[in-house]
């Protein structure tokens, strides 16, 4: 359930503003919003020192054993310390690769001595170095005193030797280095210890991440206060500040208002745009909270809390396309293991994979498919659980499936127009969505169709006339009745061809579950079929098996996150005329 909020608007006396901000700090149910751009030097302040804190942070490491420091100031002391240390340690890698090019020069042309180099220029012969294709070589004048020394890169590495300081080869000379090779490798070995120190340093360092981390706390709730503080508007001595609490916490605001002698205006909020979203889940849906978590994804305030329906509909996904009862009771195994080791961890992941698992378990027993083993589905006990006409290994059974995912798909779309047709039950609009309904139901027959080759209904087209005229009369329905369905018809065709597509879309819960089945079966016939006659087939087969059926529980859950998750996100929420536009509600706490 998406919570009612009521807009709040507080006026006090400005001399008592910063009391003000504090006292709805310690409230905590005000979602604020800036009635101007919070502006001050103070703000400026924090965010510069915020920016300087997370540079530092990305320096530190994660290290197991942490030291507590409680002394700001000798706080800001390493946090200079490190900022330092990363000036250096960008100075000596930069000379690093500097140090780097010069020792790969001389590693291409040898050990030049440049004070060789230097005694014969004083001596009047000039030594020049160049890099010249083979053809360029030829084409050297004979008379002149050149020297192949190796070749680089499919290029000829020559010395021109000469009487003439002018006097050159024509093409593109190779520099020599001001700089010698063995002090070039001292310099290396210089620079390395520096960046050693450099490193034990910042790990030292790094034992004080979590005062770091703490401080930064501190300075984004300093932040956060000041921005409420100057996001106030101010006027002949009163100051005015706005937002936005559920409907349950009105009363407390009132009550301490009544203290702190300030004058309260409560409405209901205009544009649900600007109205933050608390999703109020109920106790056995709220496991799919950490789905909506991963995904982003928030309705708006004025759109619908699809949580419940979400989960039932996305443990049925889950359990099709993953599709085998033996890999949901090892979902079930670990995660019931990783429970036991994370103790303290929020319990919505977990009772969230309880139910998939349990889910997958029921699909896969009344399938039949237990580790893609047909056999295993056939022992006593089990084989009373099989539906015959849904049993993943008879032949035959497939166009069933597909009618079912069919089915399935125009429930799952039928119940999406029924809430909006509850939500608008008091107006014609209520009517269009019960034409909407009629719609999925004559897609439904018109893919059995074409897809299964099935025989409509003889009132299939009849019904289906039926909810397009209901379709175009109600859905902007208006004084002037053929404007409004001038309007409807206007997109009907590509809405009414989506629709159709939406439930052939459904489709993919069979294809990839079926997919699944095949792999796991064809994985399990090449492990027997190698047999477990001696010691190293038997281990060649045990991988098989393993390697098989694990890329097949990835391939698995690959398949639920991208059609799992979308036939609720796009074609059920698309129903809905969901945008998903919900801001969170950040209450203004302590």
């Amino acid at each position: 359930m998406i919570v009612k909020m009521k807009k709040i608007t507080v006026l006090a006396v400005e001399k008592y503003a910063a009391h003000t901000v504090e006292a709805l700090r310690k409230l905590g149910f005000l979602h604020v919003s800036h009635m101007q751009q919070p502006q001050a030097d103070y703000i400026t302040s924090l965010e510069h020192k915020l920016i300087v804190l997370d540079k530092a942070l990305l320096l530190l490491k994660d290290v197991s054993k942490q030291k507590q420091e409680r002394d700001k100031e000798r706080l800001l002391s390493y946090e200079k310390e490190i900022m330092n240390l990363s000036e250096q340690n960008q100075h000596y890698i930069a000379e690093k690769q500097k140090t780097e090019e010069k020792l790969l020069w001389y590693k291409n042309w040898g050990d030049i001595s440049l004070v060789s180099v230097e005694e014969l220029e004083k001596a009047g012969i000039f030594i020049k170095l160049y890099l010249c294709s083979k053809s360029e070589l030829k084409k050297i004048s004979q008379d002149k005193c050149v020297y192949v020394i190796g070749q680089k890169g499919g290029q000829v590495q020559v010395v021109f030797v000469s009487a003439n300081e002018e006097e050159t080869l024509g093409f593109a000379q190779i520099g020599l280095p001001r700089e010698g090779q063995h002090s070039s490798q001292r310099k290396m070995t210089a620079i390395s210890e520096h960046l050693e120190k450099i490193e034990k340093r910042l790990t030292e360092l790094s034992a004080y991440r979590k005062s770091f981390l703490e401080y930064k706390k501190d300075l984004l709730k300093n932040l956060e206060f000041y921005k409420v503080r100057f996001g106030m508007t101010h006027k002949e001595g009163i100051c005015c500040l706005q937002g936005f609490c559920p409907q349950g916490s009105v009363s407390q605001i009132e009550k301490v208002a009544k203290l702190k002698g300030w004058a309260v205006m409560i409405e209901e909020p205009e544009d649900p745009l600007e109205v933050p979203t608390l999703v109020s889940y109920p106790r056995w849906a709220k496991a799919i909270k950490p789905i909506f978590d991963f995904m982003g994804t928030l309705p708006g305030y004025k759109e619908y809390d699809i949580s419940p329906w979400f989960l039932l509909f996305f443990s049925l996904f889950f359990a099709m396309l993953i599709g085998d009862a033996g890999y949901g009771f090892l979902f079930l195994g670990v995660t019931f293991f990783a429970r036991r080791k994370l103790p303290k961890a929020p319990r919505e992941p977990f009772f969230l994979m309880y139910v998939l698992a349990v889910a997958t378990i029921i699909w896969g027993a009344v399938t039949g498919t237990w580790f893609g083993a047909e056999k295993i589905g056939q022992l006593p006990g089990f084989e009373a659980l099989v539906i015959d006409k849904i049993n993943s290994f008879a032949e035959g059974n497939q166009n069933f499936m597909i009618y079912i995912c069919f089915l399935i798909g125009a429930v799952h779309l039928t119940l999406a127009h029924a809430i909006v047709a509850f939500k608008y039950i008091n107006s014609w609009v209520a009517l269009s969505q019960v034409g909407w309904i009629i719609i999925v139901w004559t897609s439904f027959f018109i893919a059995g169709k074409l897809v299964l080759s099935k025989a409509m209904p003889g009132f299939a087209l009849i019904l289906g006339l039926l909810g397009v005229l209901l379709v175009i009369l109600f859905s902007n329905f208006q004084k002037n009745i053929l404007k409004g369905a001038l309007i409807s018809l206007a997109d009907l065709p590509l809405k009414a061809i989506g629709c159709f597509a939406d439930v052939v879309s459904y489709l993919r819960l069979f294809a990839v579950g079926y997919a699944s089945v095949v792999l796991a079966v064809t994985f399990n016939n090449m492990a027997f079929d190698l047999g477990f006659n001696t010691i190293f087939t038997a281990v060649l087969a045990a991988f098989i098996l393993f390697l098989g059926h694990s890329l097949n529980i990835v391939l698995g859950f690959m398949g639920v996150i991208v059609h799992g998750i979308r036939l609720n996100m796009l074609e059920f929420s698309g129903h809905l005329n969901m945008e998903w536009s919900g801001r969170q509600y950040k209450p203004f706490k302590e």
